[in-house]
């Protein structure tokens, strides 16, 4: 089996392991059972970004030293992002639906969540079929830049600031979010390696 192919099975065990840890998580005293959908959204979003992070910092070094290898990891990391973000819109639905009895897609944050899924493949279609090296980088860069500061200013109604994961003082539930997004942070590698192999097979081992 090619190491190409080992990449991307490995990402499908880790979101099957994900999957099947998630209905283990602990309940909560508001939500019960439900809020596991809460958390399996989260860790998904926030890898999301983090790929995005990552792929910025990654074109922003290929710009500075000119190597490809960092632009060929910037454009798998900003494939990786955008695959769970567009994935992470269906489990914001779900755990509406699934908490709140309903689907509130005026949601600024979900709607914002939306247009940039939807701006996100479109733009990485189209660096994927112009495949300019730096081009890519540099939108990437833009990409996740122009994301955080648009979400920074946007309302929060069913997004309430801080974390209440992070503020709730139950260390059960904080240690099993965390381990959900160190699995989650996984899954994104084993892709990102996928998207990487798929470009440069030689150079990548």
């Amino acid at each position: 089996m090619s190491k190409s192919k080992t990449h991307f099975n490995l990402f499908i065990v880790t979101v099957a392991v994900i999957a099947i840890l998630a209905l283990f998580g602990p309940e909560e005293q508001s939500l019960g059972a439900n809020v596991r959908i809460v958390y399996l959204h989260g860790a998904w979003v926030m890898t999301a970004e983090a790929a995005m992070l990552f792929s910025a910092l990654a074109g922003l070094t290929g710009l500075v030293l000119r190597r490809d290898i960092f632009h060929a990891w910037s454009a798998a990391l900003g494939r990786t992002g955008i695959v769970f973000w567009v994935t992470y819109l269906p489990l914001s639905l779900w755990a509406m639906q699934a908490n709140w009895n309903g689907l509130f897609l005026a949601e600024p944050r979900f709607r914002l969540a939306l247009t940039f899924a939807i701006v996100g493949v479109l733009l990485q279609v189209g660096l994927w079929i112009i495949r300019l090296p730096w081009l890519t980088s540099l939108a990437n860069i833009l990409f996740i830049v122009v994301l955080r500061a648009v979400f920074a200013t946007a309302s929060n109604v069913m997004h309430p600031p801080p974390s209440p994961i992070f503020n709730s003082g139950n260390w059960t539930i904080i240690g099993f979010f965390l381990l959900l997004n160190l699995l989650t942070l996984l899954a994104a590698y084993f892709l990102t390696r996928w998207f990487v192999s798929l470009d440069t097979p030689k150079k990548i081992n």
